[in-house]
């Protein structure tokens, strides 16, 4: 499977705790910090709901 790493860009101050936990959710929680996940129809809601927060890119493997 496809992996992507997701990376906080913006700050939560002013979001919904929705937001919020959405971010917590991803392992996510401050500026700057990224996680690797599996691509999984999950994860592509979870990013379609805090997109304006976050940078994804594709890696290679979960490890990488």
């Amino acid at each position: 499977m496809t992996a992507v790493r997701i990376t906080q860009t913006r700050s939560t101050i002013g979001q919904t705790r929705r937001h919020e936990g959405t971010l917590r959710a991803l392992g996510l929680g401050r500026i700057g910090k990224s996680a690797v996940h599996e691509r999984s129809a999950t994860l592509e809601g979870q990013l379609r709901h805090v997109a304006h927060l976050v940078s994804v890119t594709q890696v290679e493997g979960k490890d990488a």
